[in-house]
Order: structure tokens, then sequence, then C-alpha cells
């Protein structure tokens, strides 16, 4: 009985640590199934959200009992934050009527809340310097465990399901065709190269402070898994931020290293080198030069990404010239939209209509050679970012508010000024800022190996800010707890180590 009594009182003291050893496990392994859809969109309430609740009311609980104690750092600069996201929401609600479907609004306002939530929640848990070591081990637990769930689905077609489409997100169970992109456990590849984009450098960092071989290869690993995902962005920004981590750190023939296997692996795999190829291409196009009605010859296919409408022309001298195979897929295009428009608008037509539009058509249109873009690129330069910044225009202070410019913007810095303005986003750049400056200013006196693990930290987050250029990776729920939970885990262990170190 008082074993029993010992037990339940260790559990006591020590249910949310318990509850965020879950959490940590649960954010990057668990599936995004849905559990309830939200009308009008394909977003859902999923397992995630309800555990998140259940460890904030636990926490609570805990707080008001005196069981745990609230971390106050950086406490009022995350209530500045809250309170900017719900004020663009009420303002863009109830007053701008920016934001049509107002219950989207909220549920995206306190989406950016629950995520930060857990930063407070783990920094409070952290007593000591094991607790610190605990939960990294978690974390790179989680990273080797997301790595070979992602290297099962490109080679022994383990399950994925993804949210990047109206119909993936219903929950369905995909397999991966070969030249598809690995996703892991993730909602999406782009999701997927974020989150390594942000802990490789971190691996490398325990590689040079735990001076452990295991870390290197886990980092290698990782890169590998970041290959097969071919995400250009993310690429990039891992490039830049390990190539920047290592010369600070004056690791040069590690650098040296890793720069080969980056290379190497991308080869290697060819999915990475291959998108980078498509990303630019020189292509002849047809213009109308008086309705600017752009048609590209391609096939459209699953195995190369298809160019878009964003072009530069080259070549302005002498007439352009065709042949047999490229008229053939000029009108197939132009029939294929004929048609998509048709069914738009409830219409069937017939053989002779078809002809006769696709003669008139055809017959404005004038070949010219250009350097094209592929689609991924030109959706954001001609609609994501203007619309973003559309929408920041029309209340630089506060902007239109959550949701008001769809689910995505690819493009974090537009996502940010067009939904909060000015003040939600000067805030929260403000916040990362005040994390870089107090982990900077609290390791000054660490002995250098006990600094690689936080160096490793800031070029992560580094990566992670040079990669939120291109893709939406704090509104990606997986990543942004991630983000906040190393946040919690680095701040966690620099208000309980000891000023000459961790270790």
């Amino acid at each position: 009985m008082q074993k029993l009594i010992k037990w339940l009182s260790w559990f006591d003291d020590n249910l949310v640590k318990i509850l965020a050893v879950g959490f940590i496990f649960l954010i990057p392994l668990y599936p995004k199934f849905p559990l309830k859809f939200i009308d009008y969109t394909y977003i859902a309430i999923r397992l995630e959200d309800l555990y998140v609740a259940f460890l904030t009311l636990i926490f609570v609980v805990q707080l008001l009992r005196r069981k745990i104690l609230l971390n106050k750092q950086f406490l009022l600069l995350m209530l500045a934050f809250w309170g900017a996201v719900m004020l663009s929401f009420f303002w863009g609600a109830f007053i701008q009527k920016t934001i049509i479907y107002k219950h989207l609004g909220f549920l995206h306002a306190i989406r950016r809340i629950e995520y930060s939530l857990i930063f407070f929640i783990i920094t409070s848990t952290i007593k000591s310097r094991k607790d610190f070591l605990f939960y990294f081990s978690c974390l790179i637990v989680t990273l080797v465990i997301v790595s070979v769930y992602a290297l099962g689905q490109k080679f022994l077609g383990w399950p994925a399901v993804q949210t990047m489409n109206p119909e993936f997100a219903k929950g369905y169970i995909l397999y991966l065709t070969p030249e598809a992109r690995v996703s892991s456990t993730f909602s999406g590849h782009y999701d997927l190269a974020a989150y390594l984009v942000f802990l490789l450098p971190i691996a490398l960092g325990a590689f040079f402070w735990r001076r452990n071989l295991l870390y290197f290869l886990i980092f290698t690993f990782g890169l590998l898994i970041l290959t097969l995902t071919a995400s250009r962005s993310s690429s990039l920004a891992y490039l830049i931020s390990i190539t920047t981590f290592l010369i600070f750190i004056r690791k040069f023939k590690t650098l040296f290293i890793v720069i080969t296997l980056s290379v190497g692996l991308s080869f290697l795999t060819n999915s990475l080198a291959s998108r980078w190829a498509q990303f630019l291409r020189v292509k002849q196009i047809y213009v109308n030069e008086k309705t600017g009605q752009v048609v590209i010859p391609q096939k459209i296919t699953t195995k190369e990404l298809p160019a878009g409408t964003l072009y530069l022309e080259i070549n302005r001298e002498g007439e352009e010239k065709t042949n047999a195979k490229t008229e053939k897929l000029v009108r197939e295009r132009i029939l294929d939209d004929i048609r998509d428009e048709a069914r738009k608008s409830g219409k069937v037509l017939t053989a002779s209509q078809e002809a006769q539009m696709l003669a008139t058509i055809s017959a404005g249109l004038k070949p010219i050679s250009t350097v094209v873009s592929d689609i991924s690129f030109s959706t954001r330069i001609q609609v994501e970012w203007p619309r973003a910044i559309n929408a920041f225009l029309k209340n630089p202070i506060l902007g239109s508010g959550p949701s008001s410019i769809t689910e995505a913007t690819d493009g974090d810095y537009f996502r940010w000024l067009g939904e909060f303005g000015l003040l939600g986003t000067s805030i929260f750049s403000f916040f990362i800022l005040s994390i870089v400056k107090f982990i900077w200013q609290k390791i000054k006196s660490f002995p250098n190996l006990d600094k690689y693990i936080y160096y490793g930290y800031l070029f992560g987050l580094f990566g992670l800010l040079i990669n939120a250029s291109y893709i939406d990776v704090f509104e990606a729920s997986k990543v942004a707890y991630t983000f906040w939970t190393v946040n919690a885990i680095i701040i966690g262990s620099l208000e309980t180590t000891h000023p000459q170190g961790v270790k």
C-alpha cells in the first residue's frame, strides 16, 4: 500500500511531464487522420487538437494546485502576440468584413495560440539538466522514427496520410508511386522537409556536443530523407544553414564531408536534382498578344512538374519555327481548356462548335521562345503573393485577419503581413529575435563543447526562417508544434543548467 501511495504521488507530481513526453512523440508520429471536418475548409479537427486541449487543462489544474510553476520567460511577449492575433480576427470579422466565415477566422486564430501554448507547458516542466537531456533524447528518437518510416514509404510500400488537397485531407490511406516524394507521417513532403531543415543542424550540433558518432549517422540518415522529399526550397535552406553553421564553428573538414554527402545523395536519389532542373527551362509557348492568353504545349504527367505561365521572352528576332508535334500539343491543350470551360458552364459542345472555337483561338496565337518557370513558382508570383500583398494593403496595421487569404500562401512572411499586418508580424518577429538574444547571452560563458547544441538550434532556426520565405512552415501543425517544443526544451535548459554549461 505504501508503495502504491508513493507511486501515485510521483505520478501526480510528474503528470504534466508524462503528457508532454507523449506530446513529443504524438505530434510528429501520428498521421493526420481527421476527427471532425469544419464547414468551408478541408482543415479538420484532429487527435492532436484534443490532446493539446487535454494537456492544457491538466497543466492549468496542476498550476492551480501548485504542483507546477509557470515559467514566465517571454510570457508578456507571447500575450502581446496572442492579443494581436485576436485583434486582427475581431477587426477582420466584425469591422473590416474581410473574414467571410467567422468560425474559420476564429479557429485559425485559436490554432496560432494552440501551437504556442506548448512552449510554456514544457518549459515549466524542465527543472534540471536531467529533464533537458530526457526531452532532447525523445526529440532525437522521434527524428529517427520519422526517417525510418519515410524510408519504408519509399522502398517498402508503407502507407501515407496526406492533406495536400481537399480529397487527400479526408484521411485516405495512400501508397506512393515510384516517382512520388516521401512525406513519412507528415501531411506532405514540404512539411517533412521543413521539419528536417530545423532538426538536422541540431542533430549535427549534438554530434559535436556529445562527441558521439551515432548523432552524425542520424544526421546523415535525415539528410537522405530530405533529398527524397525533393523539396527545392528546403534543400536550399538546409544547404545555407548547415554551411554557415559549420563555417561559424570552424569545422571545415566536417563541412567538406557534409557538402560531399549532400551533393552525392542529391544525385544518387535523382529526384531532387531533377526538380531543380525543372525550375527554369527554355520552352516555346503560344501567346495571344491581344488577350494575354498563354498556351503551353506540354503533356501533364506525374513524373514531371508542369511549366507555369510565368515567362521571360527571348529571341525576339525573326519568325519562330514550329513542328507538327508541338502544334498537336497546342491543339490538345486548347481543346482541353474549351471543354473544361464548357463543363463549368453546363454546356455541351458539338464537334463543329469545338472545331470553330479551336480555329478562332489558334488564329490569334503567336509562338515565342521563352524561359518559363514551373507551376509551383509561377503560382506564388502570379496568385498567392499578390493576394497576400493586397490583403496587407487593405489594413497595413492589422491585416485582413486569419483565414482571409485561404488556407495557404506558400510564403510565411507574406501570410503574416496579409493576415496580421505590421502589428502581429512585428511582435512575432521580435519574439524570435528575443529568443535568439536570450540564448546568445546565456551561452557566452559556456565551454565550446556545450555551445554546439545551442548553435545547432540557432542555425536550425535560421534554416527554418529561410524556408518560411517559400512555404507556410509556422502554420503547418507538425512543424509548428515541433518549433515550439524545441524552443521550450532549449529555453528550459538554459534556465535550469549550471552557468558554466549543460555537460
